[in-house]
């Protein structure tokens, strides 16, 4: 299979490109870090034909990075987006650049990327599926990290209608709720039982491609604990402050 990783210089998509490298696939990987993105590819090998570093928020290049990827890989069977930004909700009530920041890169360029690569991938001739990472955080308000929740939340709702729109497509559209996972963007966060590793996320991910459910809880408890989480009221919910607080 073609491949195609955006963000492809995160902990999870660095373990689900070893996945697709392992069966023999063939990979376009794009990131952020040229110096990071280059260490990655050299990992990986010749399964990677193709790769591309630039700043997400630059939305003007989205087009040609698409492009370029079609390009190199001729077709594309899944698309993973993979990158993101969490930094302290403190730090974005106090800085408001960092707080466009969190909605510029979680959300916006996401969307810059996704409607260009959406319509070419609608005019294959093979179905093909784009799997987008957002969060449990953007199912509910946390005081913890609503800024990163409210981005992440809103490109689920973009998911929700671009899929409904185009329900016939031959283009398979899997909102991917990520829970807690060790990562470097959660070194800072003190860790529970909730938390996976990257390797368990990638190979969650791997596997939920298989199916049909098209919002993806990783791992799939945190279907049932955020159903309950959205159905409390919201004078309940502030008082329990395992669920609510910072």
């Amino acid at each position: 299979m073609n491949i195609l990783i955006i963000g492809a210089t995160s902990a999870v998509a660095q373990k689900y490109a070893s996945i697709c490298s392992k069966r023999g696939d063939q990979l376009f990987l794009v990131a952020r870090n040229s110096d990071k993105l280059a260490t990655v590819c050299q990992g990986l090998g010749t399964a990677v034909v193709g790769s591309k570093s630039y700043d997400f928020t630059d939305v003007h290049l989205a087009q040609g990075t698409i492009d370029e990827a079609l390009q190199k890989l001729e077709h594309i069977d899944i698309a993973l987006f993979a990158h993101g930004l969490l930094p302290e909700q403190v730090d974005t009530e106090r800085d408001v650049e960092l707080m466009a920041q969190v909605f510029s890169v979680n959300l916006v360029s996401v969307i810059a990327l996704l409607n260009p690569l959406h319509k070419a991938l609608q005019s294959q001739s093979k179905s093909s599926k784009i799997a987008v990472i957002t969060s449990v955080a953007g199912d509910r308000g946390r005081p913890r990290n609503f800024a990163y929740g409210a981005a992440k939340g809103g490109l689920g709702l973009y998911l929700e209608g671009l899929r409904s729109k185009y329900l016939r497509s031959g283009v398979a559209l899997y909102n991917v709720k990520l829970g807690p996972t060790d990562t470097p963007m959660t070194v800072s966060h003190e860790k529970n039982g909730t938390f996976i590793t990257a390797e368990k996320a990638a190979t969650l991910i791997d596997k939920g491609l298989n199916g049909q459910r098209y919002t993806l809880y990783v791992p799939g408890f945190w279907r049932w604990i955020m159903l309950v989480v959205k159905l409390m009221p919201e004078w309940l919910f502030q008082r329990l402050k395992f669920l609510s607080a910072p």
